[in-house]
C-alpha cells in the first residue's frame, strides 16, 4: 500500500472539532483499489460504514467528480472527502437534563436551546451540557461501540445564544446534515439587539474571521483576507430604538461568534455582550435615569441579546424541506418591551 501524499484536515463550519475536510493524492504506483479500503488507511476514528455513508451522500470526491465507495483509485487521482469528526464516546456522560423539543422523527430532533447551556463538553464543562441531555434522552451509554448510533452535532450556539438547532440521531443523517451546512443550503435566520442606530435598512458584511492575536477566547475581523476564514453575514432593520437597533442577521456562512463578530465590525456591538465590550453604554445619553434604565435591561438580559429564530433544510431520508420558526426567547423579550416603553 503505497502512503498518501498529502492528507491536510480543514475546519469548514462553525467549531474546530465538528467537521474535517481531507484531501489526498494518490502515489504514482498504486494498484486499484476500492475508494473506501483507500481511504480507511488514513482516516482515524472512522469506519468503512461511515465513509460508504458519506459517499453515498456526495461527500467523497475524485477529480471534484463525486464518486461511489466501490470506485477504484488510481495514481494522482486527488480525493476529497468530508465527514463529521467522531465524538469520543467516553467523554460523555448521560444526565437527566429537560430538553425543549419541537420535532423528534427516527433520524433527527430538532430543538429550542435555552441560555446558558453549553452544547458540547469541554474543559471546564464536563457535565451539564446539551449533548449530555441528548446522551440520556436518547440511550446513549459511554460504552457503545464507534459504529452505534449516536447524537450527532452539526452546528452549534454559543452558551448564551438561544434558539433552534437541529440534532442528527444516526450517522446517515449526521452526514447528509453536515453537507447541507457544508454547502450553505441550510435556512438559519437570527435576531439581534444591538448597540446603534444601524444607518443601512439592510446589508452585506462580508470579512475573514479568526483568532485574536492577544485575547485568544475572542475572534475578530480580518477585513483584507490576510488571516482567518472566509465569512458572510447579511442583515436587515426590523425596529429601531434610537441607540439601539434590532436587526435580523442571515448567515451564508457559519464562522465561530459570526454574527456577534461581524456586528462588531460594523461598529453595532450586540447588547450586552460581555465578550465584545457590549456590556456597558455605547449609545445614549449621560443622565443617571438612562443609565439606570440600561443597568435594569441588563439585569432582564443578563447575556448577549441573540437568538436564532428559524431554521430551515432537506430532511437526511424523506427529501422533504422542512423549516421551522420560534418565538423570540422570554428575557429578550422584556427587553425589547422596555426599549419600546423608553422610546415611547
Amino acid at each position: 500500500m503505497n502512503k498518501k501524499t498529502e492528507n491536510t484536515p480543514q475546519v469548514e463550519q462553525e467549531e474546530q472539532e465538528l467537521f474535517v475536510h481531507h484531501r489526498f493524492e494518490v502515489d504514482k504506483g498504486q494498484e486499484p483499489l476500492r475508494i473506501d479500503k483507500y481511504i480507511l488507511n488514513f482516516v482515524s476514528f472512522t469506519s468503512r460504514n461511515k465513509i460508504q455513508q458519506a459517499a453515498k451522500a456526495g461527500c467523497v470526491k475524485v477529480n471534484d467528480k463525486v464518486v461511489k465507495s466501490n470506485y477504484k483509485v488510481r495514481p494522482y487521482d486527488k480525493i476529497t472527502v468530508f465527514m463529521p469528526n467522531p465524538v469520543r464516546e467516553n467523554e460523555v456522560i448521560p444526565e437527566d437534563i429537560p430538553l425543549d423539543i419541537r420535532y423528534e422523527d427516527d433520524d433527527l430532533i430538532v430543538l429550542m436551546k435555552e441560555a446558558g447551556m453549553v452544547v458540547h463538553p469541554g474543559h471546564g464543562n464536563r457535565s451539564g451540557t446539551l449533548v449530555n441531555a441528548l446522551a440520556y434522552h436518547l440511550g446513549v451509554l459511554p460504552d457503545k461501540s464507534e459504529d452505534k448510533d449516536r447524537p450527532g452535532l452539526v452546528h452549534r450556539l454559543d452558551k448564551d445564544t438561544t434558539g433552534l438547532m437541529v440534532i442528527a440521531k444516526n450517522d446517515w443523517a449526521m452526514t447528509h446534515l453536515a453537507k447541507q451546512f457544508f454547502e450553505r443550503t441550510v435556512h438559519r435566520r437570527y435576531v439581534a439587539l444591538v448597540w446603534g442606530d444601524v444607518e443601512a435598512e439592510e446589508g452585506r458584511i462580508e470579512g475573514n474571521i479568526g483568532r485574536h492575536a492577544r485575547f485568544r477566547q475572542m475572534m475578530t475581523v480580518y477585513p483584507e483576507g490576510e488571516e482567518g476564514k472566509h465569512a458572510v453575514t447579511h442583515y436587515k432593520v426590523i425596529e429601531r430604538f434610537g441607540y439601539t437597533t434590532l436587526v435580523e442577521c442571515r448567515l451564508e456562512t457559519g464562522r465561530t461568534h459570526q454574527i456577534r463578530v461581524h456586528l462588531k465590525h460594523l461598529n453595532h456591538t450586540l447588547f450586552n455582550d460581555e465578550k465584545y465590550g457590549g456590556d456597558r453604554i455605547l449609545k445614549g445619553t449621560v443622565y443617571t435615569k438612562y443609565k439606570q434604565f440600561v443597568d435594569n435591561c441588563f439585569k432582564l438580559l443578563p447575556r448577549q441579546a441573540l437568538h436564532a429564530k428559524e431554521l430551515g433544510f432537506v430532511h437526511p431520508v424523506s427529501g422533504k424541506e422542512l423549516f421551522f420558526d420560534s418565538e423570540i426567547s422570554e428575557d429578550m423579550v422584556k427587553v425589547l418591551e422596555k426599549w419600546r416603553r423608553y422610546m415611547s
